[in-house]
């Protein structure tokens, strides 16, 4: 989990896939909405390779976690530099900052589902 964070923090994709499982299902939760649903690491690589133009710069830090079975809650600390203009108003340099929790499934040794909420 923390090779996949990292990985995220260095945009590196390749990374972030090493430790998925091959039917991983990823989901952006925001507001108790699901906004965003991916299955698979070629329907992920996709969506990682879009995202990474998102942000200039961006960084996931581990404020705390708990482990039960194949199960990982993590808090997270976001912070991210806009590199385009966002719907929200957000205008490239602006700096986002959230709190949120990340939810890591495992099998097989590998990440097989990430819940990203916010």
């Amino acid at each position: 989990m923390q090779d996949y964070i990292e990985a995220y923090n260095r945009f590196d994709v390749d990374g972030m896939l090493r430790h998925l499982h091959e039917n991983v299902v990823f989901r952006n939760i925001s507001g108790g909405e699901v906004n965003l649903t991916t299955t698979g690491k070629e329907s992920f690589r996709h969506q990682a390779e879009q995202a990474r133009q998102y942000f200039s710069q961006r960084e996931q830090r581990v404020t705390n976690w708990q482990v039960a079975d194949h199960r990982m809650e993590v808090l997270i600390d976001y912070t991210g530099v806009a590199a385009i203009e966002f719907p929200n108003g957000l205008k490239p340099g602006d700096t986002l900052q959230l709190q949120g929790k990340t939810v890591f499934q495992f099998a097989d040794g590998l990440i097989s589902s990430i819940d990203d909420i916010s």
